[in-house]
């Protein structure tokens, strides 16, 4: 045997036999023996070497067949070719020329690998030399550079792979571990003349080009002191978006969804969604007036819902362009729980004709970590909205910050590398290659349903905002960027060169939509009063009256018919699904369901039974998302049922409640919250006739999507007269010895009536030791047909009968009614100490509050509450019992002292203080001689 040589890891070496890399030691023993043995009989080698027959011709037509050693070294050159091609196809996208500017290399490293072929020096690398250039190699499997031809000289080879993969396209995708979905990329970029475009489509994205920069142009002249975050620099984002909804309305997209920061979004607006211009310009008056409720937004956050025509494909289209606050990134699971909602409806379930875009800026895209989250969502089988193409606007800057400083990773997009998107970066002053990418990531989207990222390599022209000085901190970039040709002057000079179009028509094309943009702004000099709801981005048609008003403000009775209560109870007590095992422990559940049932009694997992089983018989969509929901965090809901012999089999009795019922969705979460409640909001938008709840594991777990909170719910309808019905469920309670924060689930009150906190709607603190209490159950009579949901549960015991010898009333909401009733009978205080419940804190039930108020009045009057003082609802309660009373009474504080943690560790601690405020509410003379 003669020395074998092999490569491995990139690497030549001599092979001694004892490692087994591909090709090597007895591998490579064993296809060199089948090979010899095919040349002496042809039938002596089996059909998995069908292959090398074809290889054996080739080797044949060289005239090496029965030369051992020029046949190794052939078989070995064309080993080498491919572990060259292999190189440019996963690290060509390190010497692609992306950068407009030519400053940065766009992974931040000079450094170029050392297997691509730079210098012809490095042929050695791979045991070759410039002698074999114009050597012919048969191409593998894995490449399409050839068109139609199967084999090309090495020079043509490496020049094939440079124009594809080094030039202002990068791609990153040989990651992906779907061979089939590689292969679909490499086709699409390496057949050969497959960037081609016709005259009719380079006039089409000159004239895109045209009206990008000149409404940008057109508002720095009319307002050059007003910030308005424009997109010069990336210029092409208006005619890329464009693009890949032509691309995705043509494969049968009818309704996207999208989301982004503020740069460009005037841009997208107007050029895109097709916002009226005027409604647009009128927004920069300093005396425009409000009409609508609400504070209103800064122009740069509103959204927009639109439908149109596609011109491209004559198609209707839906375009839905979300509002979203200064948060970056924050929009992006809104925008997918949309999405979700919106293909759910319409029955979309592999995501055929709605989908989502989300456009992101480099360095909130590497810095967020809500993006993350967002991306984890993805391929979920509750939360996935079959791909959604990301849009990267990569200006190389965030604010003043250089990149090197904002990311440790090559590319912001790397992210994206977590759930297998394949990634095109792409130079931004390409138009044409720009075009190409993002119908290729529309095809893409469309064809395998999974998430695509096309990051726009662009720069910056002005500060952050127009008011902002940039030469501060980056003066060399900035250099550069003064002395940089516009996109639109470059594309034109090309088209025009080469004879696509006239110098003259160009300048009608500019005359034209300037034109457009003058007759606008004088029309919207007419515009005096801003209407909000002319930039809703999720209108509920038919919800309100024709001023914007809900058609109802008053709770209606909420009660169902016994024999349906019956029913639901009964469907919670069973398993409505043949040959199915379920756990010895759940079957005891599910015994107590039904001798609950029987009782005509509920407790609050049966109640919440009843409730979404009488939402569903109404055809009334109810989703329960959060961690661990479908069993519940303390075990007591039990929503799906688990198979103990059949592994994945479960059952939701839920949704086997009536053959015509609405579908219930309960879904376990990702670990996450920021993401999923915004994915919950998203969803809650599209309709109000749905039940969209989010449960947080612990209540205090909501202040990890207080972004959402704050951003959103709370300040949503006044910003945007956004409507939302998204209902959060914070389980809530000073349970003793409990981890120190999970006893802390307060929500930050509203100024307006944005929020219904209730202890039993946006907003339930919902209980974790009262899911077993004894006494926390209700009967069937409090929810019978005419019954309504109670805001105040008055006291109606002893106390109430005889109301004028009452000396305390105590105000309460929550878990500590039991410890203060519990407390009160053990001191014997019934007659002389009323205690009234809060169920519904805000908004604040005066009109019921002030019958309880006149009832006693000659007594105390107390807010008592478990949790700390500064932590509570007595801040909240306290000025507007005063409102009540006319400030002529005090409403005095029981409750723990103020502190900085919300709940002790120590069981003792949390046994002394619950013991020190119980002796203070029920000491009658606590009070005496004090001021309030």
């Amino acid at each position: 045997k003669w020395t074998r040589r092999a490569f491995f890891h990139g690497q030549r070496y001599v092979s001694s036999g004892t490692s087994e890399p591909f090709l090597s030691g007895s591998n490579s023993n064993y296809v060199e023996e089948m090979y010899y043995a095919w040349l002496e009989n042809p039938q002596s080698v089996h059909k998995v070497s069908k292959k090398l027959e074809r290889k054996a011709s080739f080797l044949q037509s060289h005239g090496l067949a029965q030369t051992p050693g020029k046949a190794e070294k052939l078989v070995e050159d064309h080993l080498a070719v491919q572990s060259l091609i292999r190189a440019y196809q996963i690290r060509g996208h390190h010497v692609a020329q992306l950068d407009p500017l030519g400053i940065l290399d766009a992974d931040l490293d000079s450094f170029v690998p050392s297997d691509l072929i730079t210098t012809i020096d490095k042929l050695g690398f791979y045991g070759l030399h410039e002698s074999d250039l114009d050597k012919v190699f048969q191409l593998p499997t894995t490449t399409f550079i050839g068109g139609n031809e199967n084999s090309l000289s090495l020079r043509e080879i490496i020049k094939r792979l440079e124009n594809t993969y080094c030039q202002h396209i990068g791609l990153e995708f040989m990651f992906i571990n779907d061979v089939e979905q590689c292969q679909w990329i490499r086709q699409k970029f390496e057949t050969p003349g497959v960037m081609k475009f016709t005259n009719e489509e380079k006039r089409t994205l000159l004239a895109r080009l045209v009206r990008s920069m000149r409404f940008e142009d057109f508002l720095a002249r009319k307002w050059s002191s007003e910030k308005r975050f424009g997109l010069e620099g990336c210029e092409v984002m208006i005619p890329a978006l464009k693009t890949i909804i032509d691309k995705s309305s043509e494969m049968g997209i009818e309704y996207v969804i999208m989301g982004m920061p503020h740069r460009g979004r005037l841009n997208v607006l107007a050029n895109v969604i097709r916002k009226e211009l005027e409604q647009i310009f009128c927004q920069f008056d300093p005396k425009l007036e409000a009409a609508d409720e609400g504070s209103g937004d800064v122009k740069y956050h509103l959204g927009m819902y639109h439908e149109r025509i596609n011109r491209a494909t004559n198609k209707k289209i839906t375009l839905s362009l979300m509002a979203n606050p200064s948060h970056l990134e924050a929009v992006d699971p809104v925008v997918q729980g949309k999405t979700k909602a919106e293909q759910f409806y319409r029955g979309d379930t592999a995501g055929k004709k709605v989908m989502s875009i989300l456009l992101h800026g480099d360095a909130a895209f590497a810095g967020q970590g809500v993006v993350y989250e967002t991306f984890h969502l993805s391929d979920l089988p509750s939360y996935t909205t079959n791909g959604t193409i990301h849009v990267v606007v990569n200006n190389q800057i965030g604010f003043t910050t250089d990149p090197r400083m904002a990311r440790s990773s090559p590319y912001p997009t790397d992210v994206a590398r977590v759930v297998n998107a394949p990634i095109f970066h792409v130079n931004a002053d390409d138009p044409e290659a720009v075009m190409y990418v993002c119908s290729v990531a529309a095809e893409w989207r469309n064809t395998f349903n999974k998430d695509v990222v096309v990051d726009l390599v662009c720069y910056r022209r002005r500060g952050h905002n127009e008011m902002d000085e940039p030469m501060f901190t980056q003066p060399l970039m900035y250099k550069q960027i003064h002395k940089q040709v516009p996109v639109l002057k470059k594309y034109a000079d090309k088209l025009i060169a080469d004879g696509t179009v006239t110098l003259q028509e160009f300048e009608e094309e500019i005359a034209k939509y300037d034109r457009i943009c003058e007759e606008a702004y004088t029309r919207s000099k007419d515009n005096k009063i801003l209407h909000i709801k002319h930039w809703l981005d999720s209108p509920w048609p038919g919800f309100f009256n024709v001023d914007g008003e809900p058609k109802s403000m008053s709770c209606p009775p909420t009660g169902i018919s016994e024999d349906l209560l019956t029913h639901i109870g009964n469907v919670a007590s069973s398993v409505p699904v043949k040959d199915f095992k379920i756990h010895a422990g759940l079957s005891r559940i599910l015994r107590a369901r039904l001798e609950m049932t029987k009782n005509r009694v509920v407790d609050w997992a049966l109640a919440e039974y009843m409730a979404f089983g009488s939402f569903l018989k109404e055809g009334i969509h109810v989703r329960l998302s959060g961690q661990d929901v479908e069993r519940g965090t303390f075990s007591h809901r039990h929503h799906v049922l688990h198979d103990q012999e059949v592994d994945k089999r479960t059952c939701v009795p839920m949704n086997h409640l009536w053959e015509q019922q609405a579908p219930y969705t309960v879904c376990n979460s990702s670990l996450s919250e920021y993401g999923v409640l915004g994915f919950e909001l998203g969803f809650a938008m599209a309709s109000p006739n749905a039940l969209v709840c989010w449960e947080a594991q612990f209540g205090d777990f909501h202040n990890t999507a207080q972004c959402i909170i704050d951003q959103f719910i709370s300040s949503g309808q006044a910003k945007w007269v956004r409507h939302n019905g998204i209902v959060l469920l914070l389980p809530h309670g000073m349970e003793g010895m409990v981890r120190a924060s999970d006893s802390d689930a307060h929500p930050q009150f509203p100024s307006k009536e944005d929020f219904f906190v209730v202890v039993l709607q946006l907003i339930i603190l919902t209980p974790k030791s009262l899911l077993r209490h004894p006494e926390a159950k209700s009967s069937f009579d409090e929810m019978v047909s005419g019954t309504t949901f109670q805001r105040v549960i008055p006291e109606n015991g002893l106390a109430a009968q005889a109301p004028h010898e009452v000396k305390r009333v105590i105000f309460c909401t929550g878990k500590v009614y039991y410890d203060l009733v519990k407390e009160r009978k053990n001191q014997d205080l019934e007659k002389q100490v009323a205690i009234t419940r809060l169920e519904q804190i805000s908004p604040f039930p005066f009109d019921l509050l002030k019958e309880e108020l006149d009832k006693y009045p000659g007594a105390d009057l107390v807010w008592c509450q478990e949790e700390h003082k500064n932590s509570g609802y007595y801040d909240y309660v306290k000025p507007r019992f005063r409102t009540i009373v006319n400030h002529t009474r005090p409403i005095w504080y029981v409750g723990r002292e103020p502190a900085a943690a919300a709940a002790t560790g120590n069981k003792n601690t949390h046994l002394v203080s619950l013991r020190r405020f119980l002796d203070t509410a029920f000491n009658l003379e606590a009070f005496e001689g004090k001021t309030f």
